[in-house]
C-alpha cells in the first residue's frame, strides 16, 4: 500500500527558503561574503585605532555583529560590523575610563536599541524626505572616498598604478563574466602581482596583527554601581541613536536598490541584540556598514542572509587560518574596491543639469545642507537630523502660504462671508487674524471652513482671536463647514486656550 505522506527530505525542503536549493544563488552569496570579509579587515582595524583599542577588538566586533544580525536582523543582505560612527562616539569613554567601561557601554547601548525598537522608533523613518536621503547617499559616497585618501598619501609610487589597475579590472572584468565578483578578482590579481614581483607597498598586515583565536565570552571589568551607570549611560544612548539611524537609513537604501521591503522594527531590535552579544564577547559594538553593504548588494549582487553570515564567519576564517596570506594583500587593492564603491554609491543623477533645473530650490538646498553637515562632522546621523529639520522648516514655510481667506459678498449686505482655503496649522494660522475687516463688516460674519482643515491648537487659538475681535465690536461670528477631525479639535480646544474667554 503506497503512502502519500511526504518524505522527511521533502518536508525539510518545504521549510527551507527556495534559494537554498539554487546553486547560482549559493555561488553569488558565498563569493559576495568573501569579498566583504576581505574588505572588512582593514576597515575594522582602522576603526579600532579610532576607538583606541587593540585591532583584534574591531575584528571580533565585525565577526559577532555580522553573524548575529544575519539571524536576528530585519534587512536581508545588509552588513553590520564595527563602524567609524560608533568608534567616534565611544572613543572618549575608552580614553578616559578604560576598555571595561567601553564594553559595558556597548551592552547598555544594545539594551537601549531593543527598547527603542520595541517603542517603534523605526516609524520615524517616514519623516525623512527624499532630498535628505539623496544627500545622505551622496555624503556617504564622499566619506567612503575621503577615507581612502590617507592610503594614497606618502606611499611608494607603485601604489598608484596598482589602484588604477584594480579600478580597470573592476570596470572591464564584468564584461567578460559576472560569475566571479570583479572586486575579488581585483584583490587576488593585485596580491599575486605584488607578492610575485616583491613590490614593497603597504599591506593589510601593516595595519595590525590579526587574531589567531575566537573571542571568549565574559562580563565587562567594571564595578556594577550607579556611578558606572552614570558614566556609561550618555555614551550608550548616543551610540544607540547613531547606530539605529545609520542602520535604518542603510536598510531603506537597500530596500530601494533591491525593490524589496524590510522589517525596520525587527532590524532595530536585532541591532540591539547584536550589540549585546558583541559586548559580552569583548567587541567594540557597531551598526550597519554602508560601504560594505554596497559591496554586498550593489557590486556583488547578494540578496540573502547567507552573504551577511558568511561575511562575518569568513572574516574569522581568513584571520585565523589564512592570516599570513591575508596580511600580504596590498592596501591598494582594497582602496580600489572602496573607490569603486564610492562611485557606485553616489547618485550622479541628482547632479545632472536637467534634474537640477526641475528640482525645487528648497529640495536642492536640503540635499546640499545634508551633504555639507555630514562631510563636515563625519557623522551621518547629525547630517540626517539637520537635513530633516531644514526640510521641515522649508515645508512649513511653503505650506503656510497655501492658506487663503477670500471675502464673499452677501446679496443683502447683512452678512459677511469669508471662505478659508488650505491647511491651518501653527505656520499658516499666524497671519489668519489680519485678513478680516473687523471695523467695516456687518453685524453677522460667517467663516466657511469647508475647504480647510484644522491641524493644531494654534489654528483654534487664531479662530478664537478672530471671534474675540468681532465680539468686541458687538458682532457675531458663525464658523461653518468644519470636517469631522477639525470639528473635534475645535470643540475640544475652543475657549480653553486664552484667559479672555
Amino acid at each position: 500500500m503506497s503512502s502519500s505522506a511526504p518524505s522527511p527530505a521533502a518536508r525539510l525542503r518545504g521549510l527551507c527558503p527556495a534559494w537554498l536549493s539554487d546553486p547560482k544563488v549559493w555561488r553569488t552569496e558565498v563569493l559576495a561574503g568573501l569579498v566583504v570579509a576581505l574588505a572588512l579587515i582593514p576597515e575594522a582595524i582602522s576603526f579600532s585605532i579610532i576607538a583606541g583599542v587593540d585591532p583584534k577588538i574591531g575584528l571580533f566586533a565585525s565577526f559577532t555583529m555580522a553573524v548575529t544580525i544575519s539571524i536576528v536582523g530585519g534587512r536581508r543582505a545588509m552588513i553590520s560590523a564595527a563602524t567609524g560612527a560608533v568608534a567616534l562616539v565611544i572613543a572618549p569613554l575608552n580614553r578616559e575610563h578604560g576598555f571595561g567601561y567601553l564594553v559595558a557601554a556597548v551592552i547598555l547601548a544594545g539594551a537601549f536599541q531593543i527598547v527603542l525598537g520595541a517603542l517603534g522608533v523605526a516609524k520615524l523613518m517616514r519623516f525623512i524626505p527624499r532630498s535628505v536621503m539623496v544627500g545622505f547617499v551622496n555624503a556617504l559616497a564622499i566619506l567612503i572616498f575621503m577615507a581612502q585618501v590617507p592610503e594614497m598619501r606618502d606611499v611608494p609610487w607603485p601604489v598608484y598604478p596598482l589602484i588604477v589597475g584594480g579600478l580597470a579590472l573592476m570596470v572591464f572584468f564584468p564584461k567578460v563574466t559576472k560569475v566571479i565578483p570583479a572586486p575579488l578578482v581585483s584583490i587576488v590579481i593585485l596580491t599575486a602581482i605584488t607578492v610575485a614581483a616583491g613590490i614593497a607597498v603597504p599591506t593589510v598586515g601593516d595595519k595590525g596583527a590579526l587574531p589567531s583565536s575566537l573571542p571568549v565570552p565574559g562580563l565587562p571589568d567594571v564595578p556594577f554601581s550607579m556611578d558606572t551607570l552614570t558614566i556609561i549611560a550618555p555614551y550608550a544612548l548616543a551610540m544607540a541613536l547613531v547606530g539605529l539611524m545609520e542602520s535604518l537609513m542603510t536598510a531603506k537604501l537597500v530596500d530601494d536598490i533591491t525593490d524589496t521591503h524590510s522589517n525596520k522594527t525587527r532590524e532595530s531590535i536585532g541591532q540591539g541584540i547584536a550589540n549585546i552579544v558583541t559586548g559580552f564577547l569583548g567587541g567594540m559594538g557597531g551598526c550597519a556598514m554602508i560601504g560594505q553593504t554596497m559591496i554586498n548588494v550593489k557590486v556583488s549582487g547578494a540578496r540573502t542572509r547567507l552573504s551577511t553570515f558568511l561575511a562575518g564567519s569568513l572574516l574569522m576564517v581568513l584571520c585565523m587560518v589564512f592570516g599570513p596570506v591575508v596580511s600580504d594583500i596590498p592596501m591598494a587593492a582594497l582602496v580600489a574596491v572602496m573607490v569603486m564603491v564610492s562611485f557606485a554609491t553616489f547618485d550622479w543623477h541628482s547632479l545632472a543639469p536637467q534634474t537640477l533645473k526641475r528640482m525645487p530650490a528648497g529640495e536642492i538646498a536640503v540635499m546640499v545642507i545634508t551633504v555639507a553637515v555630514v562631510v563636515a562632522t563625519h557623522n551621518l546621523a547629525i547630517g540626517v537630523v539637520v537635513g530633516s529639520v531644514t526640510a521641515m522648516v522649508i515645508f512649513a514655510k511653503r505650506v503656510a502660504h497655501l492658506a487663503e481667506v477670500t471675502a464673499v459678498t452677501d446679496p443683502d449686505s447683512s452678512t459677511a462671508v469669508y471662505r478659508v482655503t488650505g491647511e491651518l496649522f501653527f505656520a499658516s494660522s499666524n497671519d489668519l487674524a489680519g485678513q478680516f475687516n473687523y471695523a467695516t463688516d456687518p453685524d453677522k460674519v460667517v467663516i466657511d471652513l469647508s475647504a480647510a482643515h484644522i491641524w493644531d491648537a494654534s489654528s483654534v487659538a487664531a479662530l478664537d482671536a478672530i471671534e474675540t475681535k468681532y465680539a468686541q465690536r458687538g458682532k457675531a461670528v458663525e464658523i461653518v463647514g468644519l470636517n469631522q477631525p477639525s470639528t473635534e479639535i475645535h470643540e475640544r480646544l475652543s475657549g480653553e486656550l486664552s484667559g479672555s474667554h
